[in-house]
């Protein structure tokens, strides 16, 4: 069919700019009935900041960060759903992930406001038909108490690195057990858990008994000069080679400058490429089964949105390299064009 000016309309590739189109993480097909999960990756969020004893809106972050993952999701392209460039690396990532649409995005958990105990079964439930699934459960909170009702999802022992400029291992006072404070002390006690290595930890506020429950536990922390000092290596001694890990990412854990959008920010914290390079030794070094990020705020953030972008970045980069490991590699669907899902 020809236009007024004559000339004939051609169809092709949407442009789909990151303000056009409904929203999910990179733009990746939705699948909301878990139990009809096929999938290689299952993005879930878990909107909850109930357990914030200091500034809300953390809840809003699964939903800002699939926004701003958009910008990432690639337009123009022939099918729509490809992985990106690296130009350090000179090499790319996520292709196959995307192209063949193995990457899912499945909404978020019920949450049940004034029942977090409830609110937390629903996390756990969601999070278990994803790994029954055989998806890899990537978790966007919220605040860092949804990293227990997520670990708790696990049948199988798993190894646990906790980035973050505290601790979260206060102890059970006055009832409170499931606030943001906790979620790492809870962790422990699962009898699923293996190691944990707590990284980047150094606020003024971190309470010495803390540092000696943890531990007396058995678990390794890993200061902000320590790992300046040792580099990545250091973050891996205790990671037990080939055995399978669990990365939970509080985005305090990078600098305060860097992420203004989050109410618990802490001085002379991580930069972007501390992190990034201790991410990529980790999936390097093990298998990594599922991670969360946690405790962006966008009702703090700047108007330009910098601390949600920077967290859909993480997530995208870290899935990148988590993607290659042999045993995820292994477990993949064999790559295929004409898969569709709605």
């Amino acid at each position: 069919m020809a236009n007024r000016r004559g000339r004939r309309a051609t169809r092709g590739p949407r442009w789909d700019l990151p303000y056009t189109g409904f929203v999910s993480f990179l733009r990746s097909p939705t699948c909301t009935a878990l139990d009809r999960l096929d999938a290689d990756i299952a993005v879930l969020g878990a909107p909850s900041d109930e357990g914030s004893p200091w500034k809300p809106g953390a809840r809003f972050a699964p939903r800002k960060i699939r926004e701003l993952s958009l910008q990432f999701a690639g337009r123009g392209t022939v099918d729509g759903q490809r992985g990106y460039y690296d130009i350090a690396d000179d090499r790319r990532y996520l292709d196959h992930e995307r192209i063949s649409r193995r990457l899912v995005d499945c909404g978020d958990a019920d949450i049940i406001y004034t029942n977090v105990q409830r609110t937390f079964e629903n996390i756990t439930r969601d999070v278990r038909k994803i790994l029954a699934s055989g998806a890899l459960p990537v978790v966007i909170g919220g605040d860092h108490a949804i990293t227990y009702p997520v670990v708790r999802a696990y049948r199988e022992r798993v190894h646990v690195v906790h980035f973050d400029a505290h601790m979260d291992y206060r102890p059970f006072v006055h009832g409170v057990q499931w606030a943001n404070g906790n979620p790492i002390r809870n962790v422990a006690r699962l009898a699923t858990v293996g190691s944990i290595v707590q990284v980047g930890i150094r606020s003024l506020r971190t309470r010495q008994a803390d540092v000696q429950d943890s531990r007396a536990r058995g678990n390794d922390i890993v200061t902000v000069p320590d790992y300046r000092r040792r580099g990545a290596g250091r973050v891996l001694e205790r990671l037990p080679h080939g055995e399978p890990v669990y990365v939970s990412i509080d985005i305090d854990v990078l600098d305060l400058p860097l992420v203004p959008g989050c109410a618990s920010a802490e001085v002379n914290g991580l930069s972007y490429e501390e992190l990034r390079e201790a991410l990529v030794a980790i999936a390097r070094h093990a298998e990594v089964v599922g991670f969360d990020l946690v405790e962006v705020n966008p009702m703090l953030d700047v108007a330009s949105e910098n601390t949600s972008l920077v967290a859909a970045q993480l997530i995208m980069e870290f899935l990148g390299r988590v993607v290659e490991h042999p045993g995820y590699r292994g477990r993949r669907r064999p790559l295929t064009r004409g898969t569709r899902r709605r």
